[in-house]
C-alpha cells in the first residue's frame, strides 16, 4: 500500500461563505484555517497547496469572550526612533479596517515563515459588511453558529 501524494493538477477548490456574525474569533479561526490549508480533504498534502477558498463576512460583527477585547493587545514597529505601536481588537473593530482582527487570527493559525503559507492566505477573503463580489463562484455556506452552542449570539 503506497500513500498518495496529490499533484497541483488533481486538487479541485472549493469556495466556502462564512458568516462571522455573533461566532466565536477563535473558534472560526481554526476551521478557516484548516480550510485553507486542506486538512479536510482525504488528498490532503502537506507540501502541496490542496486547500479551498474562503469568504468570511459580517467580520466586524465578531465575538470575543472574556475580556479578549479590551486585554489582548498587537504591538508593531513602525521602523522610526520611538516607533512602536499597540492597539487592542476594541480598537481595531471600531476602526477603518475591522477585518484586521479576523486576518490576524487566521494568519496566526498557518504554518509560520512559509511561502505555501502566504500563498494560501490570499485564497481568504474577508468582507466587514455582508456584501461581497464573489456570488458568480456560488459558494457553498458553512454554519459554523450551529456547530457549538457558544456561538450562539
Amino acid at each position: 500500500m503506497r500513500t498518495h501524494s496529490a499533484r497541483p493538477s488533481e486538487v479541485q477548490k472549493k469556495w466556502h461563505l462564512i458568516d462571522a456574525e455573533g461566532i466565536v474569533l477563535g473558534r472560526m479561526a481554526a476551521v478557516v484555517a484548516g480550510l485553507l490549508r486542506g486538512k479536510h480533504k482525504t488528498m490532503y498534502t502537506p507540501h502541496i497547496d490542496t486547500g479551498d477558498y474562503v469568504i468570511i463576512i459580517n467580520a466586524e460583527k465578531i465575538k470575543l469572550t472574556g475580556r479578549k477585547a479590551e486585554q489582548r493587545i498587537f504591538h508593531w514597529h513602525t521602523g522610526y526612533v520611538g516607533g512602536l505601536k499597540e492597539a487592542t481588537p476594541k480598537r481595531t473593530l471600531a476602526g477603518k479596517f475591522p477585518e484586521r482582527v479576523v486576518e490576524r487570527a487566521v494568519e496566526r493559525m498557518m504554518p509560520k515563515d512559509s511561502p505555501l503559507a502566504r500563498g494560501q492566505m490570499k485564497n481568504l477573503k474577508i468582507y466587514a459588511g455582508s456584501a461581497h463580489p464573489h456570488e458568480a463562484q456560488t459558494p457553498v455556506v458553512l454554519d459554523l453558529a450551529g456547530r457549538n452552542r457558544k456561538n450562539k449570539p
